[in-house]
Formats: structure tokens, C-alpha cells, sequence
């Protein structure tokens, strides 16, 4: 009986240990995870990789075209603006027609003259003076400039713009008038006209005929000559301002 009560102990304890042995070690996965400090450290690196990958797509989105690239690019929209205008696309044409700069109406610039200019409100004296048009006992502002030849020959009116032309009217004191609209809200007017070339609804282009210098009963004194406005926005603009140098 005492030998048996002697044993217990030591059966007790191995029972113990048995029991102790058969619990699962925690992994080395647990032990790191366990650390107070794995996960800011996680979250700070995996912040870290995505500002990078950020950072990396914008610099390759700010990158040039590669020349080949652009030269492609730059070609491609030529000739699809060439193509529009042949096969007489409409909104083509009205942005070939929108890059026009404003042409002399005469054939030769070098053989003309402005003979009186555009009153300017904000120029000079001698501007308002030599652009005051007397007819009878009034005196009138010239709302344009007024074109002649020194010989006082007459001579070919050209379109300044390419458009539509949308008055064609013989005028008692302006003369033969003629107007042409143009893409832009631009308008251009051409009086003291004799010979017109051209009728209402016309389409012309820049540098056609569509009359020939006369002369008229507001600004006789000047003989054969053209008198020519430019209207954008609906406002008379100085057309000196527009017209390139002869």
C-alpha cells in the first residue's frame, strides 16, 4: 500500500508532463505576429509601395510623345483636314476657311493707295481730320478706308475673305454695293463699285473678281475708287489694322 502511494505521485506528474507535451507550440508566423510593432510596420511599407507605384504612373503620364509619335499625330490631323476639305465636308471648309487672314481687294497692293483712312476714335488729330468725309454740308466719320490708284484708273476689286456673298444693291449715294460673308462673324463691304461680277448667294473665294472700282455720290471728289469696310461681331473694325503690309 505505501509502495502504491509512493508511486502516485510520480504517476500524477508524468500524467502532467504527457499532457504538457501534447500542446501545440505556438509557430514562429504567431510569435512575430504577436509583436506590438509587425503591423504599423506592415501598413507603413505596403503605404509606401503604392505612393511609388502613384508617383511612377503620373511621371510616365507627363512623359512627350516620342517624335515617330507625334510626327504620326501631326500628319494624321493634316490629312484628315485635307480630306474634309476635298470631299467638301462643311465644317471643314468653314475652319479652312476661319484661318484665312484678310487679303488687299486688289490684284496689286503696290499699284493702290489709301486715299482717305478709317476714323480711329481713339487716333490722332490729323487721323480725324483726313478721315472726316464732307458731303454737302455735313461731315460724316469714314466707317472704313478708301482705295485708288494715283492715275485715277479704275481697277479690279478683289474678295478680301472667301464667304457667301449676301447683298448685291445699287445705292443712290454709296454707289454698287457688295457684301460678303465669312465664317468667323466676319463681314466685309465693298461700295463705289461699277461692273459687278457677282449676284447675291454667290459663293466666292479670296482673290475673286467681284467688281471693278467706280466711283460715287458721297465721296466724288475721290473719282474711281473702292470703299472698303470690315465688320466682326456685328462692329466696324479698322480694316488697316487687319491688312497686311504691301
Amino acid at each position: 500500500m505505501n509502495e502504491q502511494d509512493k508511486n502516485k505521485p510520480n504517476h500524477d506528474e508524468s500524467l502532467k508532463n504527457k499532457q504538457g507535451d501534447s500542446g501545440a507550440k505556438p509557430s514562429s508566423w504567431t510569435r512575430l505576429l504577436s509583436k506590438r510593432w509587425v503591423f504599423p510596420a506592415v501598413y507603413t511599407a505596403a503605404a509606401a509601395i503604392i505612393l511609388t507605384l502613384v508617383w511612377v504612373y503620373q511621371d510616365a503620364g507627363q512623359k512627350p510623345l516620342n517624335p515617330d509619335t507625334a510626327a504620326v499625330v501631326s500628319q494624321e490631323g493634316v490629312a484628315g483636314n485635307e480630306t474634309g476639305a476635298l470631299t467638301g465636308d462643311p465644317e471643314a471648309l468653314e475652319v479652312v476657311a476661319s484661318a484665312e487672314s484678310l487679303a488687299w481687294p486688289v490684284a496689286s497692293p503696290s499699284e493702290v493707295e489709301v486715299v482717305k483712312p478709317y476714323y480711329d476714335e481713339n487716333g490722332t488729330e490729323e487721323n480725324h481730320v483726313a478721315a472726316m468725309v464732307q458731303y454737302n454740308n455735313t461731315f460724316i466719320t469714314n466707317t472704313g478706308i478708301d482705295i485708288a490708284r494715283e492715275d485715277n484708273k479704275t481697277f479690279d476689286v478683289k474678295a478680301a475673305l472667301s464667304g457667301e456673298v449676301t447683298r448685291v444693291e445699287d445705292v443712290a449715294v454709296l454707289g454698287k454695293v457688295i457684301e460678303v460673308a465669312s465664317p468667323g462673324d466676319l463681314k466685309t463691304v465693298y461700295q463705289s463699285l461699277s461692273d459687278t461680277k457677282v449676284k447675291q448667294g454667290d459663293e466666292v473665294k479670296q482673290g475673286d473678281t467681284l467688281a471693278t472700282a467706280g466711283q460715287n455720290e458721297l465721296e466724288k471728289g475721290l473719282g474711281n475708287h473702292v470703299h472698303f469696310e470690315v465688320h466682326e461681331d456685328g462692329k466696324i473694325v479698322n480694316p488697316s489694322d487687319l491688312l497686311p503690309q504691301r
